[in-house]
């Protein structure tokens, strides 16, 4: 009995094992058996599909796609193969020994020759009238616009296959959707490799990319990227961004930085002018940052804007004395008047009513120290110190944007909340992608979070509105509108200090104030003129505001 259970048990274990290799072959295995079985029965033949096209809100292309073409062979139709590789590579200047070695196998169904040939060499073979030439349709990439945008479209490259991929921008993050799905045509072959002439031929015909559909206006980027050109120029900064951000919707309405590259010739730029400073880089934002904290006082209760304060003098931190910016003190004064007056001391006081738990909060809630989630591959976020590393000077220097580190997008960001009503929004560069087939797709507005109320949102436009009024660079102020705006001048951290003669100059404002049309922010680094935001960003915006109030026929109110 015990020698037929043993026979038993071994033929079930056979059975058993029998089964799963069975089920590993087909369900497991399946894919990869299928495409090397296919391998042995066929010819493949790829058929590249077209890349999508990148446009702006009218629908003006800022990236099309040149006619060229995969030239191949199909060494089975070549009469003389000599003749054959003489005459083609004359014409695309081809190593002569390397073309006859790929066309000597006649066995061979087809090789490629040449990618991204352009029309007027294909012309010319075509003249040439010999067997054995193929023509595939291909894409490469032209940009009518030139480099305008460069930083926000990114650039095509090669990967490690040799195969099309887009790189940085909206090339890099939206590559897949882009980039489409190749076709391809399938050749049945013998069992000696040589194609069978009456078999079976299939073509699997190539989806192309989609096209994008930007939020981007394309004269309001042409504005920028001129008034930001003449602005490094005039104020002798390093370099400068502008972003301008519709705070409804969370749309790029246009984005600029310099210095900057042209995609089309990519390779002649050196690589660090690929990234894209506005979603890519940090800086301190200085006192741009004091109405965002001021609107957390208010929202908490804390404060409002005509309580007050006594700034008779320095207030000490510690071991540390914090000044206003041009060491004047005016005794009793308002919240409004601080941020018109851009006081340091003043937003102590605001900090510390705060306190540290929710003074944190609000960076939070405001969108810093975390990715905005933009649709932009290289975009980085600066990160925070944990809530117990906070020091009480670090929270005192941070209520007037001195040792936290924001990038340009998250702080047109968070102002955008105060412009729209208190909602964080997640920015977007696409407003929609759409097929070869006439569909559309389109990517709705996202809210993030409420970060203050309508309320508190009103209270502190309003403040803002004064602060350009009644600030130091009231005199560069559009006459008869309503602009709400924080200048902001920072510091540049060197080697463990601050370097007094090196400054980060920005100013921050939405426009119309009660209705807004645009978010912007203006960034200049290091400008040798003045080191001032007052004297340097916020003449540059107002200068870009007088031509977007034009573009957008926004008529003065009189104001």
């Amino acid at each position: 009995m015990n020698r037929i259970s043993a026979v038993f048990l071994f033929f079930t274990l056979i059975f058993a094992l029998i089964i799963l290799r069975l089920y590993y072959w087909q369900i497991v295995m399946r894919s990869s058996l299928k495409i090397e079985a296919d391998s042995q029965h066929f010819f493949k033949f790829s058929l590249p599909a077209i890349r999508g096209e990148i446009r702006t809100q009218d629908m003006t292309p800022l990236v099309m796609n040149e006619k060229v073409y995969l030239v191949y062979a199909e060494p089975k139709n070549i009469e003389n193969t000599a003749t054959f590789a003489k005459a083609v590579s004359e014409i695309m200047t081809v190593d002569l020994t390397t073309l006859l070695t790929k066309i000597s196998d006649k066995k061979t169904f087809w090789v490629p020759i040449k990618h991204k040939v352009n029309e007027e060499i294909v012309s010319k073979l075509k003249a040439l009238k010999i067997k054995g030439l193929g023509y595939a349709r291909e894409s490469d990439r032209y940009y009518p616009e030139s480099s305008m945008s460069a930083n926000m479209l990114g650039f095509v490259g090669l990967d490690e296959n040799g195969n099309d991929k887009g790189y940085f921008g909206l090339e890099g993050y939206y590559n897949r959707e882009l980039r489409g799905k190749d076709g391809s045509l399938l050749q049945e072959k013998d069992v000696r490799g040589a194609p069978i002439l009456v078999g079976e031929i299939t073509r699997i015909e190539p989806e192309n990319g989609r096209t994008l559909v930007l939020y981007l206006d394309r004269v309001v980027q042409h504005i920028i990227e001129k008034k930001l050109l003449d602005g490094i120029e005039k104020y002798g900064a390093k370099e400068g961004s502008v972003i301008l951000m519709d705070s409804k919707t969370g749309g790029i309405i246009a984005s600029a930085s310099f210095p900057s590259y042209n995609p089309q010739n990519y390779t002649d730029f050196d690589k660090s002018y690929y990234k894209n400073s506005v979603v890519g880089s940090s800086y301190e934002p200085g006192s741009t940052i004091k109405a965002l904290v001021m609107a957390a006082g208010i929202e908490e209760g804390v404060v409002t804007p005509d309580s007050t304060m006594d700034e008779q003098g320095p207030v000490r931190v510690g071991e540390y004395a914090i000044r206003t910016w041009n060491n004047e003190y005016h005794g009793r004064i308002t919240m409004t008047q601080i941020l018109e007056r851009s006081s340091n001391v003043g937003m102590v006081f605001v900090g510390e009513k705060l306190g540290k738990n929710k003074l944190l909060k609000y960076v939070h809630d405001f969108g810093f120290g975390e990715p905005s989630g933009i649709d932009l591959e290289d975009e980085s976020s600066p990160e925070l110190r944990k809530s117990s590393d906070w020091t009480d000077i670090d929270l005192a220097t941070a209520s007037f944007g001195q040792g936290i580190a924001v990038t340009p997008l998250q702080m047109v960001r968070a102002v955008s909340a105060i412009a729209n009503g208190g909602k964080l929004m997640e920015p977007r560069v696409v407003q929609s992608m759409k097929d070869d087939h006439g569909s559309v797709y389109p990517i709705q507005p996202k809210v993030v979070r409420k970060v203050i109320s309508e309320r508190t949102a009103k209270l502190v436009s309003d403040m803002m509105v004064l602060a350009v009024d009644n600030g130091e660079a009231k005199w560069a102020k559009p006459k008869g509108y309503r602009i709400a705006g924080k200048t902001g001048t920072a510091q540049i951290p060197v080697a463990g200090h601050y370097d007094a003669t090196k400054t980060i100059a920005s100013f921050v404002g939405f426009a119309p104030a009660d209705n807004p049309k645009f978010v912007m922010l203006v960034l200049l680094s290091e400008p040798t003129s003045s080191q001032w935001g007052s004297e340097t960003a916020a003449p540059l915006f107002f200068s870009i505001a007088k031509e977007l109030f034009i573009h957008y026929d926004i008529a003065p109110n009189g104001y």
